[in-house]
């Protein structure tokens, strides 16, 4: 008898880690279908969600997703590329900058370039989502990696934003790689959900 509310405690934790567990797994499932999802259409601007940078250039994941916000603006589907990202201590530019200046070699005319850094996902879209608002983007395409699609795209909703996603179509992170990347993503997008990606941005920071 002095056993049973033990045992009744353990049998209500193990039905909520089940639950839990569930909850991931079928965010994992939608996180991996997102990451196939590509819908390039004619939209207000691209949101390229920033990454590693060479100290003055892109990174090869970030140039893929440069790459593939320029073949976009270039086809005319959208007429302003936002580009995001900070830096990190001792870096000389931020990952923005670094963004821009490659668009602009690449003949991007610097009024269609919107800045912003930040040290994550949600940061990144609540810095340039000021200027897109006053330019009254509405529609957006999603660049980034297709393991980030769905967390991107979420957060670009949560500032008011109707997003798309066209990943990047040559992320050197691919195959077998990926699956931490989507363990990793699920387990954010499963919190973020709960307690909203702003609150998932401070505790981070904190």
């Amino acid at each position: 008898m002095l056993l049973a509310p033990f045992k009744l405690a353990l049998k209500i934790v193990g039905v909520i880690a089940a639950v839990m567990l569930l909850y991931v797994a079928i965010t994992f499932v939608q996180v991996w279908e997102t990451s196939h999802a590509n819908d390039p259409h004619p939209a207000n601007a691209v949101l390229v969600f920033g990454t590693a940078t060479d100290y003055t250039a892109p990174a090869p994941d970030l140039e893929a997703r440069l790459d593939r916000a320029l073949g976009l603006w270039r086809h005319g589907l959208v007429p302003l590329i936002a580009v995001t990202g900070g830096k990190l201590p001792g870096d000389a530019y931020t990952e923005a900058q670094i963004s821009a200046m490659w668009l602009e070699a690449n003949h991007v005319p610097s009024r269609d370039i919107v800045q912003g850094g930040g040290d994550d996902s949600w940061q990144n879209v609540a810095a340039v989502a000021p200027t897109l608002h006053a330019d009254d983007v509405r529609s957006v395409l999603v660049v980034t990696d297709p393991f980030h699609e769905d967390r991107a795209m979420a957060i670009a909703s949560s500032f008011g934003f109707s997003p798309s996603p066209t990943p990047s179509l040559h992320s050197p992170i691919r195959g077998i790689t990926q699956l931490g990347y989507l363990v990793k993503e699920s387990v954010e997008v499963a919190a973020g959900r709960i307690v909203g990606y702003g609150t998932l941005s401070s505790i981070g920071q904190w």
